[in-house]
C-alpha cells in the first residue's frame, strides 16, 4: 500500500484525493491545503497541513500528488524525489523549460517515477483517435482549440490560473502532448499570437491566444484557446488530424457548454476520412472526469509497482511544455521563436 500526500484541494486536487480515498491500494497520510481546512465530507477525517514542507517531513510519504499553481510544481516535485517519494505532477510540469528538465533530471538520479497529469493519455477514446492518426501516417496538420466561455465561478477560477499561467500554456499542453504521441517529430518554429480582452487580468497577461508550430517531419500544427465571458461558443471545439492519406476528426456534437468540464475530453464519435471512404466510429459509454483522474492514478500506481519505463512520458511532458511556452514567448514578444535543439 503507496502512503500518498495530496498537496492542492482545488478542481483537480480534489478529485485526485478522492481517487486515492477509494483506491484500496492507497492511504493518504495528510493533505496540504492553504486555508488548513478540507470541505469535502468523504475527505474529513484526514490530517490537513497548511505548509507543503512541514506535511512533507512530518508524513514520510510514498507518493506526492501536487495540484498547487503551476509556479510551486517543479519544486513541490523536486522536494518531494528528495523526501524519497514518486511524484504525481498536474500539468503543466513546470513555468519554464529549465525547471521542466530539472525536474526530469531529478526523477532519474533518484529512481523515482514522475507522471504529468495529462488526463487524455487515460481516455479510451483519445488513445483510438492517437491510433488511428498514426496509422494515416505523416507529416501531419494539426487543427485544435478549446475556447471557454466562463462565467462566475469558472470565470474566477481562470482569473486565478491566469496570474501565472497563459491560456494557451495551460490548456495547449493537452493537444500538443497529443500531437507528440501522433508525431515523432521533432518541433522547430513556433509562432504565437495573443490578446488582452479583459481588464479583470493583469496588464501583462492575455485571456486569448492562438499558435502555429512546424516540425522537422514537415508536420504543421495550429492551436487556439480563450477564456472568459466574452468568449464565443460557436466552433469553441474544433479537433482534427489531417495527413496526405486522409483524416481524422472527432465530431461529436453535444457541446453546448464550453466550461462543462467533462465535456472537454468527451468524444462521443470519429470520422476517418480516406479519399474514396469514411468510416464512422461510436465511442459511447465514455469516462467522466472523476473516472479519468481515477484512472490516472491507478496508472500512477503501477508505475511504481511494475517499474514501468516513463522515459518517453516525461519527454513528451517536456517537449509539449516547450512548444507551449515558445509560443507564449512568441505572444509577448512578437517574433516567432526557434526551437533548434531536440527539447527534451
Amino acid at each position: 500500500m503507496s502512503r500518498v500526500l495530496i498537496a492542492g484541494l482545488g478542481n483537480m486536487g480534489l478529485s485526485h484525493a478522492l481517487a486515492h480515498h477509494r483506491n484500496d491500494a492507497s492511504e493518504i497520510v495528510a493533505l496540504v491545503n492553504r486555508s488548513g481546512e478540507v470541505d469535502h465530507a468523504e475527505l474529513g477525517g484526514y490530517p490537513v497541513f497548511n505548509s507543503y514542507e512541514v506535511a512533507l517531513e512530518k508524513t514520510s510519504p510514498d507518493l506526492v500528488v501536487i495540484a498547487t499553481y503551476s509556479d510551486s510544481h517543479a519544486d513541490y516535485a523536486v522536494a518531494a524525489m528528495h523526501a524519497g517519494a514518486h511524484v504525481f505532477v498536474e500539468k503543466p510540469l513546470a513555468t519554464t523549460v529549465e525547471d521542466a528538465r530539472r525536474v526530469v533530471a531529478c526523477a532519474q538520479e533518484t529512481n523515482k517515477k514522475l507522471v504529468v497529469g495529462y488526463i487524455l493519455r487515460h481516455h479510451p477514446s483519445w488513445v483510438r483517435l492517437i491510433e488511428e492518426a498514426r496509422a494515416l501516417g505523416g507529416p501531419y496538420v494539426f487543427r485544435m482549440n478549446l475556447n471557454q466561455q466562463s462565467t462566475g465561478a469558472e470565470w474566477e477560477t481562470h482569473k486565478a490560473l491566469m496570474q501565472t499561467t497563459a491560456p494557451i500554456v495551460d490548456c495547449g499542453v493537452h493537444y500538443v502532448d497529443v500531437w507528440c504521441q501522433i508525431t515523432d517529430a521533432v518541433p522547430v518554429t513556433v509562432n504565437g499570437m495573443g490578446l488582452r480582452l479583459s481588464d479583470e487580468i493583469a496588464p501583462d497577461m492575455y485571456n486569448y491566444g492562438q499558435f502555429q508550430v512546424t516540425f522537422d517531419d514537415g508536420s504543421v500544427g495550429w492551436y487556439e484557446a480563450g477564456w472568459g465571458p466574452m468568449m464565443s461558443e460557436t466552433a469553441f471545439f474544433v479537433k482534427d488530424v489531417v495527413s496526405p492519406a486522409g483524416s481524422v476528426s472527432i465530431v461529436e456534437g453535444n457541446k453546448g457548454d464550453s466550461a462543462d468540464v467533462d465535456g472537454h475530453t468527451k468524444v462521443g464519435g470519429l470520422l476517418v476520412h480516406r479519399p474514396g471512404a469514411d468510416t464512422n466510429i461510436d465511442l459511447p459509454d465514455e469516462p467522466g472526469h472523476q473516472e479519468l483522474c481515477d484512472a490516472e492514478q491507478v496508472y500512477m500506481l503501477r508505475a511504481i509497482s511494475e517499474n514501468i519505463d516513463l522515459t518517453r512520458h516525461m519527454q513528451d511532458a517536456v517537449r509539449s511544455l516547450a512548444i507551449c511556452l515558445a509560443a507564449d514567448q512568441s505572444v509577448r514578444t512578437g517574433k516567432p521563436v526557434s526551437l533548434k535543439e531536440p527539447t527534451p
